[in-house]
């Protein structure tokens, strides 16, 4: 009985070293500069475990990328690092930091199609049926849409709204609601008004 309560102990004992390794970055957190980002992570468990789950995607990502010409995967990623590690300006460091990471998570899912969408969706707009805006919705965490219009493709990120489903990208835009949507493509671009194609 004393063995078994003394095994049991040990085992209770070696939890909390268990949960913490798993909740570690995936950087050396020794080899980090004092007041850092990475050293905010390092002391922060949901930052840690969003670290973890990037360096999952990114893997992901990258064999999906293996083909991708010119390589801009790797390229992209090491900007992404340094615009997480400019967070040291926020007044929220956490919250920036974790913002970083959920939105890029989010646009790898979607731009590999690490998960499965819902589409292709295609809208006609302005009454013109060659006009068309083609949209592929996933269930990511921001909400994401990849929606494509003439030669250009947009990654926007769902935001709040009143009624229907707002996306937004760099500039352009996407406002759903009932079959019709909003869509606005390129920085103080008149809205076109856009409805699902009937399908054939």
């Amino acid at each position: 009985m004393i063995h078994c309560r003394h095994a049991l102990l040990s085992a209770l004992a070696a939890l909390p070293l268990i949960s913490q390794a798993a909740l570690t970055p995936t950087f050396d957190c020794s080899k980090v500069a004092t007041g850092s980002i990475e050293a905010l992570i390092c002391q922060n468990t949901d930052l840690a475990e969003l670290d973890q789950s990037m360096a999952t995607v990114y893997q992901q990502a990258s064999a999906k990328a293996t083909n991708e010409h010119p390589p801009v995967l790797k390229a992209e990623q090491r900007g992404w690092i340094k615009g997480r590690d400019d967070c040291w300006k926020s007044d929220d460091q956490v919250l920036c930091v974790r913002d970083s990471y959920r939105q890029r998570i989010a646009e790898l899912q979607a731009r590999y199609a690490l998960v499965e969408g819902s589409g292709p969706v295609v809208y006609a707009c302005d009454g013109v049926p060659s006009k068309e805006v083609i949209a592929t919705f996933y269930p990511t965490e921001p909400a994401t849409v990849v929606v494509e219009f003439a030669d250009s493709v947009s990654l926007m990120y769902q935001q709040p709204a009143a009624s229907g489903s707002k996306y937004q990208g760099r500039n352009e835009s996407l406002w759903e609601h009932q079959g019709e949507a909003t869509v606005v493509w390129g920085y103080e671009a008149t809205p076109m008004q856009c409805k699902v194609r009937a399908q054939p």
